[in-house]
């Protein structure tokens, strides 16, 4: 029932709503439409694009797809978005989400992902975020559910020590605010 992802990578977007005026790239399987035209995909591609936010995406996704409420994948990969817009918590189907290659540099933004119980798969490499001092445990401890981040899956090792990591960092964080 649902065919390839809806390309609109590479079409020098600098914002979500500039792709309603491109058409989506044609890969080797051809995109479906229903009776109202509208693609039946779970899957957008907006990579390679100058993309800063993503105001209008619930509009884009509604003006492209059958049913946007279905979306499990979604690519923002190389842009220039500099946070994690809560609009990606609204897309409750989410599974997999490509953020590689921006500019997020607040590690704390990821903790917003957490309200997507059905992601399972996320890219963050190549954001600020990455230097970060426990990156990939924050990441992991944010997002429990994850099987695979940054192209490498989420060992049970790693879901023990980003845990424990977790429950070390708050510790220290409660005890400093009682502090104060």
């Amino acid at each position: 029932m649902y065919g390839p992802p809806v390309d609109l990578s590479f079409k020098d977007i600098s914002n979500v709503t500039g792709a309603l005026s491109v058409q989506p790239r044609s890969g080797l399987r051809p995109l479906n439409t229903n009776s109202k035209r509208k693609y039946l995909s779970r899957s957008l591609r907006l990579s390679n694009n100058s993309i800063t936010d993503l105001v209008g995406l619930q509009y884009t996704l509604g003006y492209f797809l059958a049913e946007p409420s279905q979306l499990g994948w979604l690519d923002l990969s190389f842009n220039k978005i500099t946070c994690i817009d809560p609009v990606l918590c609204e897309l409750r189907e989410l599974r997999v989400l490509y953020l590689h290659g921006n500019g997020i540099w607040n590690l704390s933004e990821v903790d917003k992902l957490g309200e997507l119980q059905y992601l399972h798969t996320i890219t963050l490499h190549g954001n600020a975020i990455e230097t970060s001092k426990g990156y990939r445990n924050h990441v992991i401890s944010a997002m429990p559910q994850l099987r695979k981040m940054d192209f490498s899956t989420v060992t049970r090792e790693e879901r023990v020590l980003a845990n424990v990591w977790h429950h070390c960092t708050n510790r220290g964080r409660n005890t400093k605010e009682t502090l104060q």
